[in-house]
This record gives structure tokens, C-alpha cells and sequence, in this order.
């Protein structure tokens, strides 16, 4: 039914200029539309849809991810503009913070402005 149209990917936020110049300064993403109650970015193709929301209360999982080429180097990359990766307790994180997953991917973590958790994928050749 939905497989020959785009998907949208939606995150909430509660501060859409602090929201907008990370995501467009810091992760590099083209700003498409801005309004007052959200902006629409492009992610290699992908629309993702800053929406300002009251009351905002960030979840403790990934909200939207990227699969990258390298892990490590684009860590590197977030680390060098500033963007620290998070850290949990139950992975065995490398000094980038990069997680090795049984299947071989290659994970990090970091947050927006917000709090909302994002990642990173290196995905093992299948």
C-alpha cells in the first residue's frame, strides 16, 4: 500500500531554532521548509520533521538513526563538532563510544539539544 511512497520521519522537540541549528550546522542536514511549528530537513533523501511540542519528555531508546559507512570515523567526525556519544552500562563501548554488536555492526549513540537519542550504524557487509 506504502511501498512506493517516502517515508517522513518525525522528532519532537521543544525549542525549534536551538533543534534546527543543530541539526542543519552540526549534522549537516539541508533545511527544506521552516515555519513556526516545524522544520523539514533533508537526510540523503529522507524528510525528517522537527515538531515543536510542549511539554517534550525525550525516550530512553534511539528516535532516528543513520547507517554510515564508518562508524569510527564518523564518531570521530560528531566528536570533533562537539557531540558527545552516550554511554550505557550494559555495552562494552570503545573509546569513541562505539558498541560492537554480535552481528558485527558497529553502533554509537548521541543526543539532539533535547535529549532525544540518535545513532549511528556501520552495518556489517550481508
Amino acid at each position: 500500500m506504502l511501498e512506493a511512497f517516502s517515508a517522513v520521519a518525525f522528532v519532537p522537540v521543544s525549542e525549534l531554532s536551538r533543534a534546527r541549528d543543530f541539526y542543519e550546522r552540526v549534522l549537516g542536514l539541508t533545511v527544506v521548509v521552516s515555519d513556526e511549528r516545524a522544520v523539514q530537513l533533508d537526510a540523503h533523501g529522507t524528510r525528517i520533521r522537527l515538531t515543536a511540542v510542549p511539554d517534550l519528555e525525550p525516550r530512553p531508546f534511539t528516535v532516528l538513526g543513520w547507517e554510515v559507512v564508518d562508524a569510527e570515523e564518523t564518531a570521530r567526525a560528531l566528536a570533533g563538532a562537539g557531540v558527545e556519544t552516550l554511554r550505557f552500562d550494559w555495552f562494552d563501548q570503545d573509546a569513541l563510544g562505539v558498541w560492537s554488536a554480535p552481528s558485527g555492526d558497529q553502533v554509537a549513540w548521541f543526543a539532539d539539544p533535547d535529549g532525544n537519542v540518535l545513532s549511528i550504524t556501520e552495518a556489517r557487509a550481508r
